[in-house]
């Protein structure tokens, strides 16, 4: 599959509030948090379109309190993603494209995507450089997915360590969920 980079849209906060109003009606209070996170959660950013949403549970341990609901939901788990600090559903088939990322509240995995969210929506400058890697990348690297993921770290990493350090002297803390 072809990595397409576009232009932000506005109906992507829309999708993810229907979503959102969805995952809090099936998860209750299983799902501490529910967040609209990655590139379309940043106004203006362009992105692949792809809706990714975060959310926060007590424990990842056992699975069945969130995975039973969000299968109920039509997504499909993703059982064997080797990241083993999040549970990962995918859409559900002929959807479009989600990615479903649940984490332990309070875990570093966990406030890693909200403070680089923040950060670029608080810095139209990075998030415009970030674009314009994203689509260099995607122009280079179209086919191979993997490679465009790794080319991209470096980057995500050195605005993460400037991402902190806006956190340290603005006392940045996570807003309220989004769900």
């Amino acid at each position: 599959m072809l990595i397409h980079i576009t232009p932000y849209d506005d109906v992507w906060p829309g999708e993810f509030a229907e979503l959102g109003a969805r995952l809090r009606a099936a998860l209750g209070d299983v799902a501490l948090r529910i967040d609209h996170i990655g590139s379309t959660a940043v106004p203006g950013l362009a992105a692949k379109p792809v809706i990714d949403v975060q959310i926060s549970v007590a424990a990842l341990e056992p699975v069945t309190p969130f995975r039973e609901p969000l299968e109920g939901l039509g997504f499909v788990y993703q059982a064997d993603n080797t990241e083993r600090t999040k549970r990962y559903f995918r859409e559900p088939p002929g959807t479009r494209r989600t990615h479903i990322h649940v984490r332990k509240l309070g875990s570093f995995s966990q406030q890693i995507p909200l403070l680089f969210r923040d950060y670029l929506r608080t810095h139209p400058d990075a998030a415009l450089e970030y674009a314009t890697l994203k689509r260099e990348l995607a122009d280079k690297l179209a086919g191979d997915r993997a490679a465009y993921t790794d080319a991209k770290s470096p980057w995500i990493w050195d605005a993460i360590r400037q991402a902190d350090e806006w956190a340290q002297e603005t006392g940045w803390e996570a807003p309220p969920g989004d769900a």
